[in-house]
């Protein structure tokens, strides 16, 4: 069997989410007694808590819903570039070392921990000349360990105004801590939300062979 590395935090009351932004919260609808026989519970939360993938609906009106997109991004050959203590943006030189042909995909770790159950505004993104350096190599997904791919107090996001000019996919808020840098298979597929901005993903890479 090959070895598989779940990149998706676990999502609870803990999980951590962008202020003002929707906190999971969970109810229960029906209980398992002698009258009813089973569990069924009710969810509400922000596509965007744990590992999720934003749709361009995020950052553009008009733009399509997760729900719309094509699946193949999202799935196949993967790099998992290390640029630990990059600062608050990963800069071209943070992933020049593993440049050499570059699979579709590319994911950053930025931390030595991820922040599985606290909010902080400090955290690294991409800047747009990355993004900019990776479209020009053939990627059409990039995903990284932290909230986002601009940093928490942008206003323009030009990072995701770049990857809505290449039509490149991202995942945010994975798991990496325990992912050697190398080629991997990833899987992170969203769920078919036709209207939503974003969803949740339980990602996970694959080792090759």
């Amino acid at each position: 069997m090959k070895r598989l590395w779940d990149i998706s935090p676990p999502i609870s009351t803990a999980s951590p989410v962008f202020p003002g932004d929707t906190a999971y919260r969970q109810q229960w609808t029906w209980t398992l007694t002698d009258t009813c026989p089973v569990n069924v519970s009710e969810i509400a939360m922000s596509p965007h808590i744990g590992a999720h993938a934003d749709a361009p609906l995020h950052y553009q009106n008009g733009a399509p819903a997760i729900g719309t997109l094509d699946l193949d991004p999202y799935l196949g050959p993967c790099r998992v570039i290390h640029a630990l203590d990059c600062g608050p943006l990963i800069l071209p030189e943070h992933l020049a070392h593993a440049a050499s042909k570059l699979p579709p995909r590319v994911l950053v770790r930025t931390a030595s921990h991820a922040a599985l159950d606290w909010w902080t505004d400090d955290f690294s993104a991409y800047a747009p000349q990355s993004i900019e350096w990776l479209a020009e190599r053939g990627v059409t997904l990039i995903g990284l360990d932290t909230p986002s791919i601009d940093p928490a107090s942008s206003k323009t996001l030009d990072s995701h105004q770049a990857i809505l000019r290449h039509d490149m996919r991202v995942l945010e808020n994975l798991l990496l801590d325990d992912v050697p840098p190398g080629d991997y298979e990833l899987i992170a597929l969203p769920l078919a939300l036709i209207q939503a901005d974003a969803s949740p993903v339980r990602a996970i890479l694959r080792e090759l062979s």
